[in-house]
Parts: structure tokens; C-alpha cells; sequence
């Protein structure tokens, strides 16, 4: 079969690789669309400590399903899947209860073990879900990321009526700022990107921050009534955002993380006690592929808006790299295979 390879950071093609063979609680897929997604670029850039080479990339894995399990009642061959790419262990610490998204030995498609951008993909079963019929294939891949957003939301505590602080307006940030206004919340969106910001407002968010060109402390604060937000989810990684996010926070709110760092950033932890914070590490998702598939088919979440292009597996190598070298120009790339 044919897939997309990363054989050494920078170099990427498609390539000759074997058909897996379906172990008896997998199911066998014909992939039919794939997501870019920001750790593909790392791979690609060789700034993923996680990933090892050769690999083949992919982890937003949509397809068609052409074999599974015996006894198998649900899924039936043709059926349209979507598949959750975060494979774990089920005996550690972190699985035993329920918290199987941070699995000490955990393993994620296209990082720690090949990935689905290929031909063919087999997967356990008990991490494929199946789409409903109206969403198009290169929008499926696109539940993935919601996921993860979804859940940084949730690890906040997130309620209805609050304000909602949202740094990074990529499509982890903007997907987070929709999953809050379907919950009854008020987001603020906050980037340095105007551009972003105005994509932010025509997805329904009234408030958004430019931290370049304004005060965002004291807009912040004059959107909440002196309050400040009870939520912050930082999404962007950046350690200014990281930092601002103690100041932008309410005293008992919640901050969810789940921008990834490039180093160790210095925080005030007195600021923590003073404010009496709650601050949750937010990794993956668990347990939420059904709802995510659900709000994009019912239109609740729009993630059409934040499509830059779809292109063909053949397109794909070429994708990477030039979303590598020029990532301003991008939001959200799926592929059809």
C-alpha cells in the first residue's frame, strides 16, 4: 500500500508499505481522509522528542471499515469510522481510573507507532467510532482536534454563564471557543493575529483581545465587571500566554493548559495560593468522540470555517513541508486518500 513517510526529519514521501494484518480485536479500515496536525509538523521538523524514524505520520484518521472482529454487532463493513488515535495500556495507574488519556504507557498513531496516513489502517476496536452520514469525508478528521479542546474545556470546570479566557486562536483555540458557546459560556478570545480574531467573531465570539495593540488585563477585566474569568484555557504554548494567563484568571478560577511549551517557563506560584487557582494539565481527550462527531454533524460546531485546504494523499509530502515552512499561512489542512 501506499503511504506517507517520514524517513528522517525533513525528508518526507510517499512510500511502499505492507498492508497491516487485522489482529482479532482490531478493525480493518480503507482510509479515506487524514488531518495535518501540529505534531506531524514537529515530526517533520524533527522537534517531536517523541517520534522515532522511519515513521508514517497521521493521527486524524477517518475511514472505511472492510473487516472486524468475530462477533462483532455494531460496526459492519462499509460502515463510515472515525478512529481515537490514543492507544493505552488499561493496567497503570492512570487507567485504572478512567483518566486513560495520560496512560503511562501510552501510545499515539504517527508519534510512538506508525501512523494512519496510508492505504489501509487496523485499529482496536474499542477506539473506532462510527460518523454519521452527513458529515463530509475531509471534515471527520477534524473531530479529532475538537476532542482535545472539548476537553480542556471540561478539565476547567467550565459552566454555563462564565467567562471563558482563550489564548491562541488556532484551531484548538477557535474549536474551544465554539464547544464554549455551545455550553452556555462566554468566550474571550485572545491572539496576536487580528486576522484570527476576526475569523473568532464571525464563529459567534463577541469578545476578542489583541494583547499587542491592547491592555488585555484591563479589557479583560472590563468585559468581566472587574471579575476577571473564572476559565483560562491557554492553547497557544507561548510563554507570554502561559504567564498572562495567571493575571487574566478570577480569584478561585480555573486554568486548563493545553498549549504545548517549548521550554520550562517561570511562574509566580504565590500568585496561586493568593488566588486559591486550580490548574489542570490538559492531554488528549477521553471519552468524547461520540459528542464531538455529534456537535459537527447537528452544525453546533463549525469546523468548515477552519479548513485552509484539503489536498490528495499525492499533495500531501509537499503540504507538510510548506506548512513547515510557512505556518501563517495555515489553520487546518485534511488530506483525501
Amino acid at each position: 500500500m501506499k503511504s506517507v513517510l517520514l524517513s528522517n526529519p525533513g525528508k518526507i514521501q510517499i512510500s511502499e508499505a505492507e498492508v497491516p494484518i487485522r489482529k482479532d480485536d482490531e478493525v480493518l479500515l480503507k482510509v479515506r481522509s487524514a488531518g495535518i496536525c501540529g505534531s506531524d509538523i514537529g515530526a517533520y521538523k524533527g522537534v517531536n522528542p517523541l517520534v522515532t524514524y522511519p515513521r508514517i505520520i497521521g493521527h486524524e484518521i477517518a475511514g472505511e471499515v472492510l473487516e472486524v472482529p468475530e462477533n462483532e454487532t455494531e460496526l459492519l463493513p462499509g460502515d463510515r469510522v472515525l478512529i481515537e488515535p490514543y492507544v493505552y495500556c488499561g493496567h497503570c495507574y492512570p487507567c485504572s481510573i478512567g483518566h486513560t488519556n495520560c496512560c503511562e504507557n501510552l501510545t499515539v498513531r504517527g508519534v510512538h507507532i506508525e501512523g494512519g496516513m496510508a492505504e489501509y489502517v487496523s485499529h482496536p476496536r474499542k477506539l473506532v467510532h462510527k460518523v454519521p452520514d452527513n458529515i463530509p469525508w475531509n471534515l471527520v478528521p477534524m473531530a479529532e482536534p475538537l476532542v482535545i479542546s472539548m476537553h480542556a474545556i471540561q478539565q476547567a470546570d467550565t459552566q454555563s454563564g462564565q467567562h471563558v479566557v482563550i489564548t491562541g486562536a488556532g484551531q484548538i483555540g477557535l474549536l474551544a471557543a465554539q464547544y464554549a458557546i455551545t455550553i452556555g459560556a462566554i468566550p474571550i478570545v485572545v491572539d496576536p493575529v487580528d486576522e484570527r480574531l476576526a475569523l473568532a467573531r464571525t464563529l459567534g465570539v463577541t469578545h476578542t483581545v489583541n494583547p499587542v495593540t491592547t491592555d488585555s488585563v484591563a479589557e479583560i477585566k472590563r468585559i468581566t465587571h472587574d471579575r476577571m474569568a473564572e476559565v483560562v484555557i491557554e492553547a497557544s504554548g507561548d510563554a507570554r500566554a502561559i504567564r498572562n494567563a495567571i493575571d487574566y484568571v478570577s480569584y478561585a478560577g480555573h486554568i486548563s493548559l493545553v498549549g504545548w511549551p517549548k521550554s520550562d517557563i517561570p511562574l509566580p506560584t504565590g500568585l496561586f495560593t493568593k488566588k486559591e487557582l486550580t490548574i489542570r494539565g490538559s492531554r488528549n481527550s477521553v471519552g468524547q468522540f461520540p459528542e464531538s462527531l455529534r456537535l459537527i454533524s447537528e452544525g453546533k460546531v463549525d469546523v468548515a470555517a477552519l479548513l485552509t485546504k484539503t489536498v490528495s494523499m499525492e499533495d500531501t509530502p509537499a503540504t507538510v513541508a510548506d506548512i513547515a515552512e510557512h505556518p501563517d499561512r495555515y489553520l487546518k489542512v485534511t488530506c483525501l486518500f
